[in-house]
C-alpha cells in the first residue's frame, strides 16, 4: 500500500504530541490530526487543572525536550500529602523519604494548560511530523496492511498503523472496534484556585468527608488549587455560591487550617468518568493516554501513565523502524499493551476500590475505612508501597 504517513494520530494533546516526540529521531513520518483549532493547541488556555507529575515523568519529559519548556516558576513542588477521613482528625500522611532524590517530596505540581503548551513547543519544529488541525475523525477501516482514515471533510487519509490519543471518551477507539471498560461515577469535580493567610507547606490534603471530597493541591506556599467532587445532582451547592461564600465553605471544611481564603481564579468543572479499554491495540491500531486509561484523578495518576504510554509504544517503534521491521506487526502492538497493562490495571481497580471505599458512607465502610487508614499508616510495608506507588510511574 501507498500511505500518506507511515503513522496517523488523533489527537494533538500531551499524550499524542509526546508520543510524536518519542519519534522524533525515527525515520518514520508521522500525520497528527486534530478537531480543535491551531490556536487552542499552541496556545492553550488555563483550564483550571493542576497535573501531579512523578519523578519519573520528569526525567521523561526532560528526555523528550518537553521539561525544559515549562516556565520555572510554575512547576510546584509537592513535598507531603495527608489524608482524612470524615470529621476524624486522624491523618494517614505520606511524607517526603526518599533518600535518593533528598528534598525533591513526592513529586510535582503543574498546571495543564502549561504541560500542553511545552509539549507542543517540544514537537513544533520536528521535520518527521505534521498537524492538521481543525478536521474531525468520521471513520476507521483496518486491514493487516494498514489503515485509512476517513475525514470529516469526506478526504481520505492512510497509513501503516493509526493511534488513538483522542481523550478517555474517544470516538476513534470506537470506531477501531475496541470496547472500554467505563465507570460513569455520577459525580462531578469543580476547581478553582484560592489564596490563604496561612502556609501550606507544600503538602497536599485529601478531605473525605461526607458527602463530598475535597483536595487541596499546593502551589505557592499562599496559593493553592481546591478540588471538591460531589454527586452531580448536588452540585448546584458549589456552583451556587459567591465566592466568599465559597471562601467561606472551605475555610470550614479545613478547620481554617489555611487562615482566611479568598477565590484567585474561575471555577471550572467537568465530569468524573473513569476509562479502561478492554484492548490497547487492534489490527493496525493502537490507544494511548487517555484513550487507553482514563483514571479518576484521586491517585494523581492520569498523565503520568498516558505519558507512560507513549514513551512505551514510541520506544518499540524507534527500535523496529531503526531495524526496518514492521512498525505495526502484532507482536510489536502485543508487547506493548503487556507492557503498558501490567501497570495500569493494578491502579485503576486499585483507585476505583479506594475510590468506593471511601465514597461510601453506609457505617461498615466508614468503619472499614477508617481501619484501612490506620493499618497504612502503621505498617511500614504497606505506607511504602502505596507511596512507591505514587512516585514511581
Amino acid at each position: 500500500m501507498s500511505f500518506d504517513a507511515d503513522i496517523i494520530v488523533v489527537g494533538a494533546g500531551p499524550a499524542g504530541l509526546g508520543f510524536c516526540r518519542t519519534l522524533a529521531q525515527s525515520p518514520v513520518s508521522i500525520l497528527v490530526l486534530e478537531k480543535q483549532s491551531e490556536e487552542s493547541v499552541t496556545q492553550p488556555s488555563f483550564d483550571g487543572r493542576e497535573i501531579a507529575l512523578t519523578h519519573a515523568s520528569r526525567q521523561s519529559m526532560q528526555e523528550l525536550g518537553i521539561w525544559q519548556n515549562l516556565p520555572p516558576n510554575e512547576i510546584y513542588l509537592l513535598k507531603d500529602a495527608k489524608v482524612f477521613n470524615g470529621t476524624s482528625d486522624y491523618q494517614l500522611h505520606f511524607e517526603d523519604s526518599n533518600p535518593r532524590i533528598p528534598g525533591e517530596g513526592l513529586g510535582f505540581l503543574v498546571p495543564n494548560y502549561r504541560i500542553r503548551q511545552a509539549t507542543y513547543e517540544a514537537v513544533k519544529g520536528q521535520k518527521n511530523l505534521t498537524i492538521r488541525y481543525g478536521v474531525g475523525v468520521k471513520d476507521v477501516n483496518l486491514s493487516a496492511q494498514g489503515a485509512t482514515v476517513l475525514l470529516d471533510n469526506g478526504e481520505k487519509v492512510s497509513a501503516r498503523l493509526v493511534i488513538a490519543a483522542d481523550s478517555r471518551f474517544s470516538n476513534t477507539r470506537r470506531q477501531m472496534g475496541i470496547g472500554a471498560e467505563m465507570n460513569d461515577f455520577g459525580r462531578t469535580v469543580h476547581v478553582f484556585r484560592m489564596r490563604h493567610t496561612k502556609s501550606n507547606e507544600h503538602t497536599a490534603i485529601e478531605c473525605f468527608h461526607y458527602g463530598r471530597t475535597l483536595a487541596i493541591l499546593p502551589l505557592e506556599e499562599h496559593l493553592s488549587s481546591c478540588v471538591v467532587t460531589i454527586d452531580t445532582h448536588r452540585s448546584h451547592e458549589i456552583t451556587d455560591l459567591s465566592p466568599e461564600q465559597l471562601a467561606q465553605s472551605i475555610m470550614t471544611q479545613l478547620e481554617h487550617k489555611l487562615g482566611d481564603m479568598t477565590l484567585e481564579e474561575k471555577m471550572v468543572s467537568y465530569p468524573l468518568v473513569g476509562v479502561h479499554a478492554k484492548r490497547f491495540y487492534g489490527l493496525s491500531c493502537a490507544v494511548i493516554g487517555d484513550a487507553a486509561v482514563g483514571m479518576h484523578p484521586v491517585t494523581a495518576q492520569g498523565y503520568n501513565l498516558g505519558l507512560q504510554s507513549g514513551m512505551i509504544l514510541g520506544g518499540l517503534i524507534a527500535e523496529a523502524a531503526a531495524a526496518h521491521q514492521d512498525i505495526a506487526s502484532p507482536s510489536l502492538l502485543n508487547k506493548y499493551e503487556r507492557k503498558h497493562m501490567l501497570s495500569t490495571r493494578t491502579i485503576y481497580h486499585g483507585t476505583n476500590f479506594v475510590v468506593k471505599l471511601f465514597t461510601t458512607e453506609h457505617p461498615p465502610a466508614k468503619l472499614l475505612r477508617s481501619a484501612v487508614m490506620r493499618f497504612s499508616n502503621n505498617f511500614p510495608p504497606i505506607k511504602y508501597l502505596i507511596t512507591r506507588q505514587l512516585t514511581k510511574v
